[in-house]
């Protein structure tokens, strides 16, 4: 070994055990918050417009030559092994084991949670209602294919915040026990992962039976048991359930992104870059949507999405889903909904949260 290499990691090896020294550190000033805060009757140990700063602050800070988001995921890490030193959160999501949702609860949370996979989204929202989850993580919207119905209509009757949000790149691969995509017989998936890798199963397994199930999970689940078969699923569902990549990044939009909601029973403070979500219902008039529109026109305020759903209030009424900027403490926010609970039948807030930082 040259002498330059030896210094190189002599080096390397004197900074690991400062970085090492520092975490430590870190962590014990996190034993040293939960003592403090149980003393002062606080009870919430997660903040999450305190971690969204944290991470901000690390990407702004960031001078390379890791890029922000690597640097931002590695604290993300440091922070969840110390807050599992206050308490160990549980986490439930939209399952089984290996889902895109599970992936983004680790994400968001980092990997020193519990994490709770449930069958249904309402379930999801009742164990975190219950107390049995801490909280709770649930998609919303894809990039591609559109909203999920089923989460915007649990939060017609829910009491629970959004918290947080989580935004996923999604690449889905062909998994397989078999020695190549000339054995398979049967490709298993959800029928939005075909949907969204119509054009490459078109042209390489044009032949072979497409079968819809429960999840991508489920999908990798029953491939592994059959080794004529594949599933179309992400990178948690081939190391779970042991399958070989037969084909990578096979989605037919490489920007294919999931967006999904943290839920919980806690309001979040400004974290300084936040949106809101609301949920308005409209009187049957002319002139109604303009009216729910205005004071975001006239208080400055952006609006990201809205989306209908039927109130279930009477035939042919609606209710509208609206994402905008800014949080529901900010002044010309909480103007524009007292003008906008002036002209709707109803409006209710889901949460004000911090924007995605990952």
């Amino acid at each position: 070994m040259s002498d330059d290499l030896q210094k190189l990691r002599q080096h390397i090896d004197e900074l690991d055990e400062q970085i090492q020294t520092l975490i430590s550190e870190r962590a014990r000033l996190a034993e040293e918050v939960a003592r403090t805060k149980q003393a002062n009757g606080d009870d919430v140990f997660y903040r999450a417009e305190r971690e969204a700063q944290v991470l901000r602050n690390v990407m702004q800070r960031n001078q390379g030559p890791l890029g922000n988001e690597e640097m931002a995921r590695l604290f993300r890490e440091i922070m969840s092994a110390c807050l599992a030193l206050e308490r160990i959160m549980n986490i439930a999501f939209l399952g089984p084991e290996g889902t895109f949702t599970q992936a983004a609860a680790l994400k968001h949370f980092g990997h020193s949670v519990q994490t709770l996979p449930l069958a249904t989204i309402g379930d999801v929202f009742r164990e975190v209602e219950s107390g049995t989850a801490s909280y709770g993580v649930v998609p919303v919207e894809n990039s591609i294919e559109g909203v999920i119905n089923h989460t915007l209509d649990e939060f017609m009757t829910s009491s629970l915040s959004i918290c947080g949000e989580v935004e996923l790149r999604i690449h889905h691969h062909l998994l397989s026990k078999a020695a190549g995509i000339d054995d398979i017989r049967k490709v298993y998936s959800h029928r939005q992962s075909l949907a969204q890798c119509r054009k490459w199963l078109d042209s390489h397994l044009s032949e072979v039976e497409q079968v819809d199930v429960s999840s991508n999970a489920e999908a990798a689940r029953l491939a592994s048991a059959d080794p004529a078969s594949a599933a179309i699923a992400g990178e948690s569902a081939a190391d779970i359930y042991e399958l070989d990549y037969l084909a990578k990044n096979i989605e037919d939009h490489p920007e294919n992104t999931t967006r999904f909601l943290v839920v919980g029973r806690r309001a979040t403070p400004p974290s300084g870059n936040d949106k809101t979500s609301m949920l308005v219902y409209t009187r049957n008039r002319p002139g109604a949507l303009y009216g729910m529109l205005e004071p975001f026109a006239k208080h400055d305020i952006s609006m990201s999405r809205i989306e209908s759903r039927p109130s279930r209030q009477g035939m042919w009424n609606y209710a509208f889903f609206i994402d905008i900027e800014g949080h529901i403490d900010d002044s010309n926010v909480s103007q524009a909904i007292r003008e906008l609970d002036e002209t709707a039948s109803m409006v209710k807030v889901l949460g004000s949260y911090p924007r995605a930082v990952l």
